[in-house]
């Protein structure tokens, strides 16, 4: 029997109990008053405000976005941040949907016109007769829709869309060979960003907020669109100039911007519906999420294993032995050399070694037949390069597959 206090998880946001109760009890203590946490858990706060404990050895976000985290900086301390990516697919393809049909369909104009008819009056009738002409709409069977992103979001929305009679047309130079295999055979693949914004009659953005996607969507793009384009935005805010689409609805060079993204820029002008960020507002969004980021935090803090960190690549490490170390550090030449070297000078024997890489991260997971001492611990930690080293707890003999 292990201490209750193990591993301590510092929650930062109101995270969904149904994924917290993964955390078995007699093993973490877990809550929003944590000492010297071993892990943190947020969806929006702002990590970036905040010193974050030495303690502290993985961050989960329960969602996918992870802008208001530190990356950088807690890659170079050797702590992978993990996300839930896919996890809210389904509630965002939904609102999507909903865009689509409010687009389509003028659907907010004409509630706000209704909300502002004088109930008493006894001509009612005759003004909302005369007023529906204004919110004629389209249908969606035949149109084009252009998807900038293929992934977990974009191939969803892809599908219905095809299953709505609608057209698509997509691009993403980062998709992945599970994302292109669950892809439906109907998706057109564009070579540009501009070819989708030249051929469709709504765009729907699907990508992270990266610098090289900021502003993706910009004032030349715009130029290349119909008039009629409905441009929806249920990504990142800085995805699209704002003062950009501002400019084209004013200009009425783009019918209508939807998005998740209200702001001062784009709040009341006209041909923009804009909601209250609702994208991953579903209870079964905030569930799958804080389950998804949950068992990955668990895995890590209690086998080393990385699945879904956004800095450190997958690394899963079948247990040969009760003893393992888990090793981040800068991927440079003859790392694994000097690591084996300080355990071979330690007395350990290597069981089973695992390393993987990911553009400056490495990751070694290694099971040795007895555990590691402190000694052996500082030595490898001193090699230069290395950017932590955590001796995982043992596990029962019987356990190790």
């Amino acid at each position: 029997m292990v201490d209750a206090a193990m591993y301590r998880i510092l929650t930062l946001n109101a995270i969904s109990a149904k994924g917290l109760a993964r955390f078995p009890a007699d093993r973490y203590a877990v809550g929003k008053a944590q000492e010297s946490p071993d892990a943190i858990l947020v969806r929006s706060h702002d990590l970036h405000t905040m010193p974050i404990p030495p303690s502290v050895k993985a961050i989960g976000r329960a969602g996918a976005g992870t802008n208001n985290i530190p990356v950088a900086a807690l890659s170079q301390r050797g702590v992978p941040v993990f996300n839930a990516p896919g996890a809210n697919a389904n509630a965002v393809k939904e609102l999507v949907l909903a865009a689509l049909l409010m687009g389509a369909r003028n659907l907010v104009p004409a509630l706000r016109y209704v909300d502002g008819l004088d109930r008493t009056a006894s001509d009612l009738d005759v003004r909302i007769e005369a007023g529906k002409k204004q919110f004629g709409g389209i249908e969606l069977p035949g149109r084009t829709l252009g998807i900038i992103g293929l992934g977990a979001i974009g191939g969803l929305v892809a599908d219905v869309a095809i299953k709505l009679g609608m057209k698509v047309i997509g691009f993403d130079p980062e998709i992945t060979v599970d994302a292109a295999w669950r892809l439906p055979g109907a998706v057109r693949k564009a070579h540009s960003i501009d070819e989708v914004m030249k051929a469709a009659d709504f765009v729907t953005l699907h990508v992270p907020l990266l610098p090289v996607t900021r502003h993706l969507v910009d004032a030349r793009r715009l130029a290349l669109a119909k008039s009629s384009l409905l441009l929806l935005n249920f990504s990142r805010d800085a995805i699209v100039d704002e003062a950009a689409v501002v400019a084209a609805l004013r200009e009425r060079r783009l019918k209508a911007y939807l998005t998740d993204f209200p702001s001062a820029a784009v709040i009341g002008e006209p041909g923009v519906v804009a909601l209250p960020h609702l994208g991953a507002s579903t209870a079964e969004a905030e569930d799958n999420s804080a389950a998804m980021v949950v068992d990955q935090v668990r895995e890590f803090l209690e086998h080393g294993t990385i699945a879904n960190a956004v800095n450190f690549p997958n690394v899963e490490l079948t247990r040969e032995s009760s003893y393992r170390v888990a090793i981040a550090n800068a991927n440079v030449p003859n790392m694994l050399g000097q690591i084996s070297s300080a355990m071979a000078r330690a007395g350990l024997n290597i069981d089973n070694m695992v390393n993987r890489s990911r553009g400056e991260m490495a990751y070694t997971l290694v099971d040795t037949d007895r555990a590691a001492d402190a000694a052996t611990v500082q030595s490898i930690a001193a090699i230069d390069g290395v950017l932590s080293v955590r001796v995982i707890p043992p596990i029962d003999p019987g356990k190790a597959a």
